[in-house]
């Protein structure tokens, strides 16, 4: 596996079971991944040379982030490393112009779209529109709100074209809320699909995620996951795809993002699904049978654990355990920093209303924003 993050830490611990003998390439030791797994490569994503090097008596490869240049995984996959969810595929998780196209003459709906030059073309692009605000998002790189603007005027549309790549401009959707539609498909075809979850955000950034997303209705759901197992078959996805979907307040689904590894909005799988995004994840890429991906309890809630301005998280373990003995705690072992990421719990049981507190409870305590 490429890249040394908590997917990568989780992915791996998916693959044990299975007797999977696991190498990453990490771009420290002290990487989320690099501390549990033993055989590990201390090297650079962007070299082509280290790649090489590193994917030699691999059966196949795959990622725990989209940032491999694409050339690269092409001079991979003509020296004969199998890659997955396949270079093609990953082009699209890669490039947001790319997958806007894609998915548009694929029949998917998407907001809309264009690449814009400069500002004056942003105010032409509204103009043809609703006008402003529009958002404006850098077709590479950016995640959890960082490469995305919300852009009001033409004073505030010189900032994105700063970072000397490309620029795609979207309406600003009036959206209810946010949804992910999770899927895995496997080289022969065969897919599964988790149920469709609620996203919520707080600064871009995913803070809670509720499994089955509360009252969404049969035909929405059913929907968003053919939308998902359509796009990962059109786009030939070896691997965990997910569809990161605004619900608009008129009832209709619009595609925002896309993700080709584990997402954030499957953690709740690990331990509220009969089998894990990360376990169908390794299933997949080693071409096994997939499993089954329903659920366990009536509702599971995934709720992120960020860092604050207490570092002895693991000091609020006694508490929290305590308190919640049903509840599942998952860190990442990060050094921990004011807004990163560095674990999350799941909960569940029958009512949602107590399974929501109970993840917030103990997330704030971790993160020591309280402490009772």
């Amino acid at each position: 596996m490429v890249g040394g993050g908590q997917l990568a830490r989780m992915t791996h611990e998916a693959g044990i079971p299975l007797g999977i003998r696991f190498k990453l390439l990490s771009d420290t030791p002290q990487d989320s991944a690099a501390q549990v797994v033993s055989d590990v490569v201390i090297g650079d994503y962007r070299d082509l040379d280290t790649l090489r090097a590193f994917a030699q008596g691999c059966d196949v490869v795959t990622f725990d982030h989209e940032h491999v240049p694409a050339e690269h995984l092409r001079a991979l996959e003509a020296d004969g490393v199998v890659i997955r969810p396949g270079v093609e595929a990953l082009l699209h998780a890669q490039d947001k112009g790319v997958m806007r196209e894609r998915l548009r003459t694929a029949g998917v709906p998407c907001p809309r779209h264009r690449i814009v030059a400069d500002p004056e073309d942003v105010a032409r692009f509204a103009a043809e529109g609703d006008g402003f605000p529009v958002v404006l998002k850098t077709v590479r790189g950016g995640y959890d709100g960082k490469g995305v603007w919300v852009v009001r005027g033409l004073e505030d549309a010189a900032e994105p074209f700063r970072a000397g790549v490309p620029v795609l401009a979207e309406e600003m959707v009036d959206f209810a809320r946010e949804l992910a539609a999770n899927v895995v498909r496997s080289p022969h075809g065969q897919a599964v699909a988790y149920p469709v979850v609620e996203s919520i955000q707080v600064n871009g950034v995913c803070d809670t995620v509720i499994a089955p997303a509360p009252g969404l209705s049969e035909e929405l759901s059913g929907q968003a996951q053919e939308m998902a197992l359509k796009i990962a078959a059109e786009l030939g996805v070896v691997g965990h795809l997910a569809v990161e979907l605004f619900e608009t307040r008129d009832g209709r689904l619009l595609v925002n993002e896309l993700a080709m590894r584990p997402h954030n909005s499957g953690h709740w799988t690990q331990d509220g699904a009969v089998t894990s995004q990360f376990a169908n994840h390794v299933r997949a890429v080693l071409d096994l049978p997939l499993g089954d991906p329903r659920t366990r309890a009536r509702w599971t809630v995934m709720t992120n654990v960020l860092g604050g301005d207490y570092p002895d998280m693991y000091g609020a373990y006694l508490h929290c355990m305590a308190r919640d003995p049903a509840l599942k705690i998952h860190m990442y072992g990060k050094d921990v920093k004011p807004g990163r990421k560095v674990g999350h719990v799941n909960t569940y049981g029958d009512d949602l209303a107590d399974v929501r507190e109970r993840g917030r409870h103990a997330a704030d305590y971790l993160r020591g924003t309280i402490t009772e």
